[in-house]
């Protein structure tokens, strides 16, 4: 009976989540325009933005967003070893990048395709007079042959300190093949990983039954402080991008997984609400790894092998989320420039952005860098970036959902094209659930 009246960890989040951004916009309320404001609490008179958007909030919700990333270098690489110890054939490991990357960079060529389509049909840079003294600079995108050279690390220890995908992925599959061909020492040392997987998926049950308190402190704090007299200024950029993202999430991915795989996008689009949450607010694709691979593989049914390679892959270069703000902001600045571009320029606008979305991976700032390099290509001021950063926090936010959604409907196809999807697990309303539930904090005190 208690089980049954327990909120599920989704309603949990979205209470955490509504909760925040009431209290974040009555914070701003309160504020109003002051740099201070002073409220009685108990026998003290607090200050509101120092004590707590900055201080008690900020903290919380830092705390959450550090708990998240401390786990996604030891997740990728333990669970990618396990993964590749189990694939160690060449041929296998070929084929599924192979795979990955082609759907990753299609998918990529939609989002930006619809994001232009969109943006040109409704025009929101029209009728936009805005003048802006700020000037946006950003550093210069590492060329194709030096992201090549970039991927293979010359320290492994290094490269997991940074946090740099690409080069933790290449190495995590070396060291699975070389344990595949191991004999015995093999054997021994890839049940270690086994052992060390479930221990760390079992840390990720524990986080996400943190997850509101920190959803709450991060949404307090996002809506403190986000202005809306700039938001009302590029209130069409701002709803032409959500549109887009919302079109892509709600129908080119359900759409892409029913045509590949024939599987309900009605449950996908379910299972994928906590994950999505999580995105949303942490606002980064990596910090959200532990989540995602959690949902694809025990509530979607992707084996561990396709999820370990697929999942990290994606966090890396799918960048759907971000090509939508691209292609709409392409448009707009444009736009409000008034600088007409051409079908080439447009078609030019596709091709460096799907392609950029590989080239940048991994390079601090890289939406706004491949947003740059897209400009640069077809002769718009790059200083029109300055005019929709003001409202780009919250669309991040949107965007990153929209990106892990988009790994886990590429993992679902890859792991139904192995033959390595469980479609009894897909099709189970409560695959994944008890385990979320089975963390009993008042036990775990008490013992």
């Amino acid at each position: 009976m208690e089980n049954k009246n327990k909120l599920s960890l989704t309603s949990r989040i979205v209470i955490g989540m509504v909760a925040g951004i009431v209290l974040g916009a009555f914070f701003q309320w309160l504020l109003a325009g002051q740099e201070e404001r002073m409220v009685p609490l108990f026998l003290f008179d607090l200050p509101i933005k120092a004590f707590f958007i900055d201080g008690l909030f900020h903290i919380g919700g830092q705390i959450f967003i550090a708990s998240l990333q401390m786990l996604v270098v030891p997740l990728v690489f333990i669970s990618l070893v396990c993964g590749t110890t189990s694939l160690s054939d060449a041929s296998t490991l070929g084929r599924l990048g192979a795979k990955s990357v082609g759907l990753y960079l299609f998918t990529t060529a939609v989002a930006i395709t619809l994001a232009i389509t969109a943006a040109l049909l409704i025009g929101p840079g029209h009728g936009v007079e805005m003048h802006s003294d700020a000037s946006f600079s950003t550093a210069e995108a590492p060329g194709l042959a030096q992201v090549i050279i970039n991927m293979f690390p010359r320290n492994p220890i290094n490269a997991m300190a940074e946090g740099n995908m690409l080069q933790i992925i290449i190495f995590a599959v070396l060291f699975g093949i070389a344990t595949a061909m191991s004999g015995k020492t093999g054997e021994r040392i890839a049940d270690l990983f086994q052992d060390l997987n479930t221990i760390v998926m079992k840390l990720v049950t524990i986080l996400m039954n943190l997850a509101p308190y920190g959803v709450f402190c991060l949404m307090v704090r996002v809506f403190s402080t986000m202005g809306l007299d700039m938001f009302s200024s590029l209130a069409a950029y701002f709803f032409v991008v959500l549109g887009v993202l919302l079109l892509h999430g709600f129908m080119t991915y359900p759409l892409l997984l029913k045509l590949l795989t024939g599987l309900n996008p009605l449950i996908f689009l379910r299972k994928m609400r906590d994950a999505a949450l999580f995105a949303f607010s942490t606002s980064s694709s990596n910090a959200t790894i532990p989540v995602t691979l959690e949902t694809v593989t025990k509530k979607l049914g992707v084996k561990n092998s396709i999820g370990s390679f697929t999942v990290p892959l994606g966090a890396t270069i799918n960048m759907d989320g971000t090509a939508i703000m691209q292609g709409v902001a392409t448009v707009f600045i444009a736009q409000v420039f008034g600088v007409d571009l051409s079908l080439t320029d447009y078609l030019m606008v596709v091709l460096t952005a799907t392609l950029a979305s590989v080239g940048t991976a991994g390079v601090p700032g890289v939406g706004l860098i491949m947003l740059a390099m897209v400009l640069q290509q077809v002769g718009l001021p790059v200083e029109g970036i300055a005019l929709i950063i003001g409202v780009d926090r919250l669309l991040d936010m949107t965007r990153t959902s929209v990106n892990i959604t988009g790994d886990s409907m590429v993992s679902c196809v890859i792991a139904k094209s192995e033959k390595q999807l469980n479609e009894a697990v897909f099709n189970d309303p409560d695959a994944g659930r008890k385990e979320e539930e089975s963390v009993d904090f008042k036990h775990l005190h008490n013992s």
